[in-house]
This record gives C-alpha cells, sequence and structure tokens, in this order.
C-alpha cells in the first residue's frame, strides 16, 4: 500500500493531537484530583472546628436551661402550695356545702 508524504503528515498530525488532547485531560483531571483532596481536608477541619464551637455552645445553652427550670421548678411548687393554702382558706370562709336533700 503506498501512502503519501501528505497523508502520513495528516496522520501523524491527528495522532500527535488526540496525544496532546489526552495528556492535557489528564493533567487537568490529576490536579483536579489534588485540589480536591486538598479542600477536603481544608472543609473537614473546618467542619470539626464549627462541630466543637456548636457543641459547646448547645451545652451552654443546655446548662442555663437546666438551671433555670430548676429554680422554676422550685417556684412553682411554693406556688403550688401556697394555692393550696388559699383553696382551704376560701373553703373555710365559705363553709360547708349545702346538701341537696334537707332533713326535716
Amino acid at each position: 500500500m503506498y501512502m503519501s508524504v501528505e497523508l502520513i503528515g495528516v496522520v501523524v498530525t491527528a495522532f500527535a493531537v488526540l496525544v496532546t488532547l489526552g495528556s492535557g485531560m489528564f493533567a487537568g483531571f490529576a490536579w483536579v484530583v489534588r485540589r480536591i483532596d486538598g479542600v477536603e481536608g481544608k472543609l473537614s477541619a473546618r467542619i470539626d472546628r464549627v462541630e466543637e464551637k456548636l457543641s459547646a455552645r448547645i451545652d451552654r445553652v443546655e446548662e442555663t436551661l437546666s438551671a433555670r427550670l430548676d429554680g422554676l421548678s422550685t417556684r412553682l411548687d411554693g406556688v403550688d402550695a401556697e394555692l393550696t393554702e388559699v383553696k382551704i382558706g376560701i373553703a373555710r370562709l365559705e363553709g360547708p356545702r349545702p346538701h341537696l336533700i334537707v332533713g326535716r
């Protein structure tokens, strides 16, 4: 089979273009993978810091709410006892309830 110089030049040029594009794409993908690995490390460190800050903040809020609820529970117990005393006092002032059936 006889190939002309022009045909050989076209084939070599096409092969060179394919090799160039392939190596460029490979290098680009390798660069992207390296960048993603670096960004992933930075993001995971940043997420860990945010998680620690949020955990500490949630713990502080939980402690504050727990202390306030303890105080509120004590106050409600006092109000309950005082309300019971008021009910008893009002019942004493009103006297006994009238009976529905009156004895003769």
